[in-house]
């Protein structure tokens, strides 16, 4: 998940509450929300929601009658999570932990994500902090590959992976992983949206190393949608 879009660019919350330090719906959450609004959503289906932040898209899901796990690192995102689930009145479970971590061998209809996916200049993934929830390592891909290699083990027989990064992060790059795990795999929706101040302290950085032009002034975000066949 990124900072990359400013608060006061994105859409409406839609009521969602988020602790300091949690990451707020913005661009890219509510990109991959209108994904979501596409798909068959079946009552007692089983969805997954990875790096869930605030729980929109958990949440969401809930109200078309599915059951709904969200998963995140933060504690605060947790509680934030569970709060966002409490005042909608919708039964998500929400646990801490590392993706699909906390329910091991567990599959599913639909698995959701926005995970960090800002390319940095800083090395690693930080541990900790609230850059944890876009930071993803200098490529941007720590995360995404790993939900790329997690995703043909957590989808049932026509299952659907929805996963939302930048196009900086290789949208090409993800299509093939997805395939090569047997998936087929797609670009569902895109968006571009200005800069936000974390891509906008990288620009010099990011022209550095061809991943923009010159002349760019907007990022663009993808949708990736995959289904088990």
């Amino acid at each position: 998940m990124t900072a990359a879009v400013p608060t006061s660019a994105a859409p409406r919350r839609q009521g969602v509450r988020t602790l300091p330090g949690v990451y707020a719906p913005q661009h890219d959450t509510h990109l991959l929300l209108r994904a979501l609004a596409r798909e068959t959503v079946r009552p007692g289906s089983h969805v997954i929601d990875l790096g869930t932040g605030s729980g929109l898209l958990a949440v969401a899901a809930a109200r078309r009658g599915a059951h709904v796990t969200a998963v995140d690192l933060g504690r605060r995102a947790v509680i934030t999570a569970r709060l966002n689930a409490l005042l909608a009145r919708q039964r998500v479970t929400v646990h801490r932990g590392d993706l699909a971590g906390p329910v091991p061998g567990r599959s599913y209809d639909l698995v959701l994500s926005n995970p960090p996916y800002v390319p940095s200049p800083l090395g690693p993934p930080p541990r900790r902090g609230s850059a944890r929830a876009w930071d993803a390592g200098h490529d941007g891909r720590a995360v995404v590959d790993r939900i790329c290699d997690a995703a043909p083990h957590l989808l049932r027989r026509g299952g659907v992976l929805l996963m939302v990064h930048s196009a900086l992060t290789g949208t090409e790059a993800t299509l093939r992983h997805l395939s090569r795990g047997g998936l087929k795999a797609e670009v569902s929706d895109t968006a571009s949206v200005p800069f936000g101040p974390v891509l906008l302290s990288r620009l010099p950085w990011l022209r550095g190393r061809g991943l923009l032009d010159a002349h760019t002034d907007e990022e663009k975000l993808v949708v990736i949608r995959a289904e088990q066949l």
